[in-house]
This record gives structure tokens, sequence and C-alpha cells, in this order.
């Protein structure tokens, strides 16, 4: 009996520690399918826990159990009521600063009519939309939300919204079949064709792509994906990122042939592409979805090898860039590129005299999100990034804006800076 009531305690403790931890981290993305009843469950659980550690603790712990509760209580409704106010907070605001900060912001949803008083009022730059946007969904349904969101942009004087997908061909194919599947790019390498050839077909297919993708409203896909193909399977952590499945080709060369034909047969249709996900991800083995992640390959080789298909693509085309959340330490020991305004500043716009489109991948993939999603979008910001994706867990804009509208006001961002970035996304193509 003793040892079934020490066994019991454990366990309350054990799961009064973990309860706290939630609390402590409610409304994380990776628990956004249990968004809908999260604090209650939470609520709950806390209770019976605590009934659990009073039953078969010990009695001179008791009142330690019951402070645990009642700490993760209230930081549980801390959060809860944190999110609720800058949820009311943000799309409230107006005038010039927080349209030049909201200029800076593209995200993700789940119904358009959420958006409709963030486009109207400035305070987002543009729209994801992604495979649960069009389940269910015609091409007409679509391309009314698009136009219903761009006609509250024109009817208060705003430029137009960019709205942007993840349209790769093959596996990432976020519109099919909405718009025709196409196999991945790696695939036109697959038969015997001279160069020139090979130029030619990439072209077709990216004008095939553009072309559908203009139709619905579509002004920036998130493709082509000019990471450096590994050879290697993907690790037992790899869920979501799966370079081989989705890059070109391990040669550079090639792989900036194919994806600059693609690029300019996108632009033909009136769509820009985005070069991702820098630095590169070939010499990555951590999913960023999830965790944290450094490439060591020394810069010279990054420089001569992996960057070439960036460097040569965005010289000759209108292609925006994707900063991935990825660790330098060669350049930037402490942040990942995705917000390094030493990587931004000193090599992609300073070096490399890139003044096309900065975009972040997902700012609530746990490589970012984990380090602090306020201090990130202040430091992204700061880097002078022209676009912050929030994407798949788009609520948490409000609490990122949040941030975005308290550093400013504080000084801590150069607003100047951030107003010459806006002018980057009204860029014509060349």
């Amino acid at each position: 009996m003793k040892l079934l009531r020490f066994a019991l305690g454990a366990l309350g403790w054990l799961t009064l520690a973990a309860l706290w931890f939630w609390a402590w981290h409610l409304k994380d993305p990776h628990l956004r399918f249990m968004r809908a009843w999260e604090l209650p469950m939470l609520l709950g659980a806390l209770c019976a826990s605590a009934a659990t550690a009073w039953r078969f603790g010990r009695r001179m712990l008791r009142p330690v159990s019951l402070g645990l509760v009642f700490a993760a209580l209230l930081t549980a409704l801390g959060n809860e009521a944190a999110s609720l106010r800058h949820r009311a907070e943000v799309p409230a605001s107006s005038g010039p600063v927080a349209q030049t900060l909201g200029a800076h912001f593209m995200i993700g949803y789940d119904d358009a009519k959420d958006l409709h008083e963030l486009a109207r009022k400035g305070l987002i730059g543009g729209v994801f939309i992604t495979g649960r946007n069009v389940k269910g969904c015609t091409a007409a349904d679509l391309r009314k939300e698009i136009g219903d969101l761009q006609a509250l942009r024109r009817e208060a004087g705003l430029p137009a919204l960019i709205v942007a997908t993840d349209q790769e061909g093959g596996a990432v194919s976020r519109l099919s079949p909405l718009i025709e599947r196409q196999p991945g790019l790696f695939t036109l390498l697959d038969a015997d064709v001279p160069e020139a050839e090979l130029a030619q077909r990439a072209h077709a297919y990216g004008a095939q792509q553009g072309r559908s993708l203009a139709a619905l409203g579509i002004t920036l896909n998130f493709s082509p994906v000019v990471d450096l193909r590994t050879g290697r399977a993907p690790g037992r952590w790899d869920l979501h990122t799966r370079i081989d499945e989705r890059a070109i080709s391990a040669d550079p060369a090639l792989t900036a042939q194919v994806a600059l034909a693609y690029e300019q047969g996108l632009e033909s249709a009136g769509v820009r592409g985005t070069l991702k996900h820098f630095p590169g991800l070939a010499d990555v083995t951590e999913d960023t979805h999830h965790f944290a992640a450094t490439l060591r390959t020394p810069v010279a080789r990054l420089a001569t090898h992996d960057w070439k298909p960036f460097q040569d693509v965005s010289r000759n085309s209108n292609a925006a860039i994707m900063l991935g959340h990825v660790v330098v330490p060669e350049l930037d020991a402490v942040y990942p590129a995705s917000f390094s305004r030493k990587i931004v500043q000193q090599l992609i716009r300073g070096e490399w005299g890139f003044e096309g489109l900065l975009v972040t991948d997902d700012l609530t993939m746990g490589a970012a999100y984990n380090r602090g999603l306020c201090d990130t979008t202040v430091r992204a910001l700061d880097a002078g990034v022209d676009l912050l994706l929030i994407a798949f867990d788009h609520d948490k804009y409000f609490d990122a804006m949040h941030c975005a509208q308290q550093a400013a006001q504080r000084g801590a961002l150069d607003l100047p800076m951030l107003e010459r970035s806006g002018t980057r996304r009204l860029q014509p193509f060349r």
C-alpha cells in the first residue's frame, strides 16, 4: 500500500510539473489541433492532478502542490488573457506606423472573412493560401475570396496584397487538385535531353504553373527549391523537410539552370517565384519545423557551391529569397538566417547586392517559435526582412504584430528602413 501511495504521489507531482510546462506554453503551434478546447482541458487536468497529489502525497508537501497548481493556473489564464487582448488591440490599431509594420506580415487563414478588417486597414501585407483554404472549394470560390480582399485594398487606397502559396510540384502541391498537379521539377532531368531543351522544358513548366496560379489571383509562389540534393535518406526526425524529395539536383549549375528557366516561365505569367531555403538545407539534418538547426559547412564551400543557385537565379530574375531558420555559426553564431541582421545586411544586401524581396520561412515553425515569437519578430524586422510569414498557426500574427508595435513605440525599430523595405513589394518585374 505504501508503495502504491508513493507511486501515485510521484505520478501526481510529475503530472503537475508537466501541466505547469503546458500552461507556460499554452497555445503552442504544435498544439494548434486542440486550440478550441485546450484551456478547459488544461484546467480540468490541473484540478485532477492537484487532487491526486493531495490525496496520495505527503502531508507536508500538500501546500507545495497547491502552489504549483495555482502558479500553473495563473500562467495559463495570463497567457489566455494576453492572447485575447492582442486579438482585440491589433485590429483596432491604425495610422502610418501600424501600416508600415503591417506591410511586413504575410499570414495564413481559415476563413478569409477574418482578414477583411486587417486588409482594409493595411495591417497585413500579404496572405498565404494552402491546402486547408481550398478543401471543398472551387476555383471560382477562391478567386472570389482573393478578389474580395483586393477590392477592400483598392477601396482603402492601399497597395494590393501579395497572395502567396506553396506550389512546388510533386509532394508539395498545396493547391492541387484545384489546379493541375505537376511532377517535381527534378523529373525534368529524368530524360537525357540537350541543355537548351531542358531550359525550354523548365520554362514551359513554370509558364503552365504560372498561368494556373495567376488565374486564381496568386502573385507569389514559394518555389523553386534550390537546396542541393544530398543522395542520402531523410533522418529519423526529418518529418516534413525531406529536401531530396523536392530539390532539383546535387549540381549547383544544373540547379541554377533549371530554376532560372522555371522562374522566367512563372514570371511570363505574372507570378513571382521564391528561391528557398537560404542558406541551403543540403547539409542540415534537423527538421526546422520542430527543432533548432545549424549549418556547419564552411562559408567558403557554401559560397562556391550551395549559394550559387541563389545568386545566379536572383541576378537574372525577380525571384524572392526565403530565409530558413538555420544558424550559420561562421556568419552569426547566435541567430538563424531568418532574423540575423549580420546575414541579411552584410551578406545578402551587402556582398550580394540583392535588393529583391526577402521572406522568412514560417515563424511558427519550432526552430523560430521556440526562441520566442516576440524576439524573433522584432529581430527579423530590424534585420531588414521584407515579409514575415506566419502561416501554419496564423493566430500568432496578433502576438507578433503587438510585439512589433511595442518595439516601434519604444524606438527599437528603424521605421525609415522598414518604409524603404515596404517599397520592395511594389517593385514591378524587370
